[in-house]
C-alpha cells in the first residue's frame, strides 16, 4: 500500500488521500456556491473509482453534512437563508429521504449491487440531462429578452406604436405565479423570499419528491430543491442557495445517519471528504458575493450536464465492452468539478482584487480632499 492511500475497512478498498480530498475540496467550494451538497459529483465519482453505489450514496451523504455546516454559516452571515422556508422544506424532505433509503436497501437485496448500479446511473444520466438542458435554456431566454430590452432604450425606432403594442399577445404567467394562485387551504408566506401567500400543500409535494430523490441518489438534494425553489416557488437565486445549503445540512445528517445504520458508511472516506470540503466551501460560500443569480445558473447548468454525460460513459463501459471508459468518465467528472472550481475561484480573487482597488481609490480620494 503506497504511503498516500489509505484502506477503508468497511468498503475493502485500497483509496488515494490525495483523490479523497481533491473530490472533497471541490465539491465544498461548487457547493457553497450553488446551494447544493455536490452529491451529484462525488457519488458518481466514487462510484466511478470502485465503490458499490450504496456505499458510495451513504458515505457521500455523510460528508455532505460536514461540508454544509461551514456553507450555512457563510451564507447565514450574508443574508441568504430564508429560515421559514428552509425549515418547511426540511420536514417535508425528511420522510422522501427515510422512503427511499428503504427502497435503495431493498433494490439491492432483490436484484444485486450491479443492477442498483445501472439503475441509479440512468436516473442521474436522465434528471442531470432535464435540469442541465432546462437550465442552459432558461438562461440564453432570459438573456436575449434582456439584450433586447436594452436594445430598445437606446433605439427608439425599435419601439413600438402603442396601438402595436396592444395587438401584441399577453406574455404567459410564470410557473411560480400561477403555483401561487391555486388557492388550497392551508396557505403560507415566505416574506424573505417575496412569496406573500402559497398552498403549503404545493410546498410540502415539492420538498417530499426532493427528499425522495435525495435519499435515492445520495446526493444532498441540492440539484433538485435549488431549482425547484427558483422555477417552482419564484425564489430569488441567492436566497434559494443559502436556504438549500440549511436544508441540505440537516437532511444529510438524517440520510447520514439512517445510512449507516444500514452500514452503508465508509467514515474515513467520508472525514478525508469533510477536511477538502471544509476548507472548499467558505471559498464557494464568499463568491456568491461577487457573482450575479443568472451566472450562477449557467455554470451550474454545465456542470450538471458534464456531471450527466460522465455517468453516461461509465454506462457505456460494460456494453461496449471498452474498460478504458471507466477511466475516461473518472477524468471527466474529476476534471469537470476541478476546472469549474477554479474558475469560481479565479472569479473570487479577480473580485476581491477589484473591491479592495476601489476601496484603495476612495481613501487616496478622500485623502486628497484632506
Amino acid at each position: 500500500m503506497g504511503i498516500l492511500n489509505i484502506w477503508l475497512p468497511i468498503t475493502n478498498l485500497e483509496f488515494s488521500i490525495i483523490l479523497l480530498f481533491v473530490i472533497g475540496f471541490c465539491i465544498g467550494v461548487l457547493g457553497g456556491f450553488f446551494g447544493v451538497g455536490g452529491g451529484w459529483i462525488a457519488t458518481p465519482a466514487l462510484n466511478i473509482f470502485r465503490f458499490d453505489m450504496d456505499f458510495a450514496i451513504g458515505t457521500d451523504i455523510t460528508q455532505i453534512f460536514g461540508n454544509s455546516i461551514v456553507a450555512t454559516k457563510v451564507h447565514s452571515g450574508l443574508g441568504n437563508i430564508d429560515w421559514k422556508l428552509g425549515i418547511f422544506s426540511i420536514i417535508f424532505s425528511v420522510f422522501g429521504v427515510e422512503l427511499s433509503a428503504q427502497f435503495v436497501v431493498y433494490l439491492k437485496a432483490a436484484f444485486g449491487a450491479e443492477a442498483l448500479d445501472v439503475i441509479i446511473r440512468w436516473c442521474y444520466i436522465v434528471l442531470l440531462s432535464f435540469l442541465g438542458v432546462f437550465m442552459l435554456y432558461d438562461y440564453f431566454v432570459v438573456q436575449k429578452r434582456m439584450a433586447e430590452e436594452d436594445q430598445k432604450k437606446f433605439d427608439p425606432s425599435l419601439k413600438k406604436t402603442t396601438s402595436e403594442s396592444k395587438k401584441k399577445p399577453k406574455r404567459k404567467t410564470p410557473l411560480p405565479q400561477r403555483l401561487q394562485l391555486l388557492k388550497i387551504p392551508p396557505m403560507i408566506s415566505f416574506p424573505i423570499s417575496g412569496i406573500k401567500s402559497v398552498s403549503i400543500w404545493i410546498v410540502l409535494l415539492i420538498f417530499f419528491i426532493a427528499g425522495v430523490l435525495q435519499g435515492f441518489l445520495g446526493v444532498g438534494g441540492g440539484f433538485i430543491k435549488m431549482p425547484a425553489m427558483i422555477y417552482l416557488l419564484g425564489v430569488p437565486t441567492i436566497i434559494a442557495v443559502g436556504t438549500d445549503l440549511f436544508n441540505v445540512l440537516i437532511t444529510s445528517l438524517y440520510g447520514g445517519f439512517t445510512y449507516a445504520l444500514k452500514g452503508r458508511v465508509e467514515l474515513i472516506a467520508a472525514l478525508i471528504m469533510f477536511c477538502g470540503g471544509a476548507i472548499g466551501a467558505a471559498f464557494g460560500s464568499t463568491a456568491t458575493k461577487y457573482v450575479h443569480g443568472y451566472k450562477i445558473r449557467l455554470l451550474f447548468a454545465i456542470m450538471i450536464i458534464v456531471a450527466a454525460f460522465s455517468v453516461l460513459i461509465k454506462q457505456l463501459e460494460k456494453p461496449l465492452e471498452m474498460p478504458y471508459l471507466n477511466t475516461v468518465s473518472g477524468i471527466l467528472v474529476l476534471g469537470g468539478a476541478i476546472l469549474m472550481t477554479s474558475i469560481v475561484l479565479g472569479k473570487l480573487v479577480v473580485s476581491y482584487i477589484k473591491v479592495k482597488k476601489s476601496e484603495l481609490s476612495f481613501n487616496y480620494n478622500d485623502f486628497e480632499k484632506k
